[in-house]
């Protein structure tokens, strides 16, 4: 999502009643500008162009918000790594790859929502949704794991949780690095991509996962 910054605050923000939208719209834009804690609560009703007071109909505070927010780019981020997972199709390991690619484009193409996610310094649990959000999006990778470890012998399978972890772990930090969308993103000399998919085939190779 994309927000236009043409317009007084309140053109930009609340439209049609719906205030909720409004602020989230205003969260977002004012992330990609100052940073997720760059700004206040009351700078998000400004850009909605409500009153100060109006946020607390839907928001207990700006923390409520921006975990509202994340639990939002959890959903978003969840249906792109599922989509790339496609049940494992035509193979794990080739559908495997295409779930390091989404997580490094959501994070190029979503660099506000990725920063609410994981750099707002909102707990995980700050909400039972944002936490039900973050698991799901998990269990997408976790899953994947299973159906690449299940290639391996039976008694030469690493536990699918410490691989999704080390993979997450991974990604995570090749996509915070070097596949930003905005000017936080770091040179490299190769793309995110080669060097995601290098790194997971040293650790898959490490597992005994050779081209399987």
């Amino acid at each position: 999502m994309r927000w236009s910054k043409g317009g007084s605050e309140g053109e930009r923000g609340y439209h049609h009643g719906n205030l909720k939208e409004a602020l989230v719209r205003a969260a977002l834009a004012l992330i990609a500008e100052k940073g997720p804690a760059g700004f206040t609560f009351a700078d998000a009703a400004r850009w909605a162009g409500v009153s100060p007071a109006a946020p607390y109909r839907h928001y207990r505070d700006r923390e409520e918000l921006l975990a509202d927010v994340a639990r939002r780019g959890f959903e978003q981020f969840e249906q792109r790594l599922v989509q790339a997972w496609n049940d494992g199709k035509p193979d794990p390991r080739t559908a495997f790859e295409r779930l390091g690619k989404a997580y490094l484009a959501f994070a190029r193409a979503e660099p506000a929502f990725y920063s609410a996610m994981f750099e707002a310094g909102i707990p995980s649990n700050a909400t039972p949704e944002l936490r039900a959000a973050g698991d799901r999006a998990f269990a997408v990778v976790r899953n994947a794991c299973e159906a690449l470890a299940a290639l391996l012998p039976q008694g030469k399978r690493p536990p699918a949780l410490m691989m999704a972890l080390h993979i997450w772990a991974l990604s995570h930090g090749i996509a915070s690095l070097f596949a930003r969308g905005d000017g936080a993103q770091r040179s490299l000399p190769m793309s995110p991509e080669d060097l995601l998919e290098a790194g997971v085939l040293v650790y898959l190779s490490g597992l005994g996962l050779h081209g399987s």
